[in-house]
C-alpha cells in the first residue's frame, strides 16, 4: 500500500448536502411530532380535570336543618308558624339542594363528565322518588279536609311537575320542570303563612300521617329487600327432600330474591342513601307540624328513634368503591350495612303507625 493511498483514505469524506425535499421531509417530521406532544398533552389534562371534576361532583350533600331554613324564608321563629310550614319548607329545601348541589342535576346529563357518572344520578333517582311521595301526599291528605273536598291547586301542580320524567335532556329538561314546581311550592307556603286563614290549609292529623308512613314503610322495605340481595343467594343445608319447598315458600313470601347485579350493586346503595336523606328532611318537617298529635299518642319519642336510624345510615362513606362480598367475609359489606340501617328504621315506622292507630 502506498503513501498516497494512506493519506487519501484517512481524509474524511465532504459532507454531503441534503437536498430541498429532504429539508421539507425532516420539518414535517418535526412539526408532526411536535403537533403530537401537544395533542397527547391536551388530552391528558383534559382526562385529568374530568377526573377532578368527577370527584367533587360526586360528593353527596350534607343534611341541613329544617327549622333553621323555616326561619329564614317566613322571617318567624319555628314555634310561630302554623300547620305545614316545616313539610313544606322540607320539600322544597330538598328539591333546591337537588339542583343547586355541586354540578347541579346530573341524572339527564348527555355529555362528559356527568355523563361518566351512575352514583349521584342513583342518589337524585332516590331524592326524587321521596320527593314525589311527599308532594303526592300533601295534596291528596295534608292539603284536604277530606275526600270530598277540593285539591289545592298549587299541590296540584307541584306533583304534575315533580312526577316529570326524570332523565329528560331538553326540550323540556327536567330541571326546568322541577324548578316550576318548587314555585308552586312556595306559592304555596306564601298562602300558609299570610294573613288569610283560610287561603292555605294544611290537616295535621293522625289518619293523614299514617297515610304517608304506610307509603314510607313499603319504600324502606323494598330497599332492605334490594340491599339485602347483594349477597350470595342462599344454601339449603337441611333434608334434600324440603329444599323445594322451602324454596317455594320463600319465593311467595318475596324473601328469595335474585342477587342483584355486580353492576347495579353501588346503584342501589346510592339510591337508598338519596331516598333516606330526602325522608330525613321531610321527617324533621313533619316533627314540627305534627307534634301536637305525637305527643298525645306518645309517639314522639318513637319518631326521635326513626331520625337517629335514617341519620346513621346517612354516615359518610370513606372507601373510595362500595365493597359487596358476602356476610361473613373479609371485606366489608357496604350494601348490608346501610340495609341494617333501613330495616331498623322501618321497624320504627311500624311501630310509629301502631301508636297513631290507638
Amino acid at each position: 500500500m502506498t503513501a498516497y493511498t494512506t493519506e487519501r483514505n484517512d481524509t474524511p469524506l465532504p459532507e454531503t448536502p441534503l437536498k430541498e425535499e429532504e429539508h421539507l421531509i425532516l420539518d414535517n417530521v418535526e412539526r408532526l411530532w411536535t403537533f403530537r406532544k401537544i395533542i397527547l398533552g391536551l388530552v391528558a389534562a383534559t382526562v385529568i380535570l374530568c377526573a377532578l371534576v368527577m370527584f367533587a361532583w360526586s360528593r353527596q350533600p350534607r343534611v341541613f336543618d329544617v327549622m333553621e331554613m323555616v326561619a329564614e324564608r317566613t322571617g318567624l321563629a319555628p314555634e310561630e308558624t302554623g300547620a305545614g310550614v316545616a313539610t313544606t319548607v322540607a320539600v322544597i329545601g330538598t328539591a333546591e339542594v337537588l339542583l343547586k348541589k355541586q354540578g347541579g342535576y346530573l341524572r339527564n346529563d348527555r355529555f362528559p363528565p356527568g355523563w361518566f357518572l351512575d352514583n349521584i344520578p342513583s342518589w337524585e333517582f332516590g331524592v326524587v322518588t321521596e320527593l314525589r311521595d311527599a308532594v303526592r301526599t300533601m295534596r291528596n291528605d295534608f292539603g284536604r279536609a277530606q275526600s270530598q273536598s277540593v285539591e289545592d291547586p298549587d299541590l296540584m301542580l307541584a306533583e304534575a311537575q315533580f312526577f316529570f320524567d326524570d332523565n329528560s335532556w331538553i326540550l323540556p329538561a327536567t330541571e326546568g320542570e322541577y324548578r316550576k314546581g318548587i314555585v308552586a311550592m312556595e306559592r304555596y307556603l306564601q298562602r300558609l303563612t299570610d294573613d288569610v286563614p283560610s287561603d292555605g290549609l294544611f290537616f295535621a292529623r293522625s289518619d293523614n300521617l299514617q297515610i304517608y308512613l304506610a307509603v314510607v314503610e313499603k319504600r324502606l322495605g323494598n330497599f332492605a329487600q334490594r340491599l339485602s340481595s347483594s349477597v350470595r343467594g342462599l344454601r339449603f343445608q337441611d333434608d334434600p327432600t324440603n329444599i323445594a319447598r322451602i324454596r317455594d315458600s320463600l319465593l311467595r313470601s318475596g324473601e328469595l330474591q335474585q342477587r342483584t347485579p355486580w353492576l347495579e350493586v353501588d346503584n342501589v346503595f346510592f339510591e337508598a342513601r338519596g331516598y333516606v336523606w330526602a325522608l330525613f328532611h321531610t321527617l324533621q318537617g313533619i316533627e314540627k307540624d305534627f307534634h301536637d298529635i305525637l305527643v298525645s299518642r306518645s309517639a314522639l319519642g318513637q319518631l326521635h328513634r326513626i331520625l337517629h336510624k335514617l341519620e346513621l345510615a346517612l354516615t359518610p362513606v370513606f372507601s373510595p368503591v362500595i365493597l359487596n362480598r358476602s356476610g361473613f367475609g373479609i371485606f366489608t359489606n357496604h350494601s348490608l350495612v346501610l340495609a341494617s340501617y333501613v330495616s331498623r328504621a322501618n321497624s320504627a315506622i311500624i311501630d310509629l303507625r301502631l301508636l297513631l292507630s290507638e
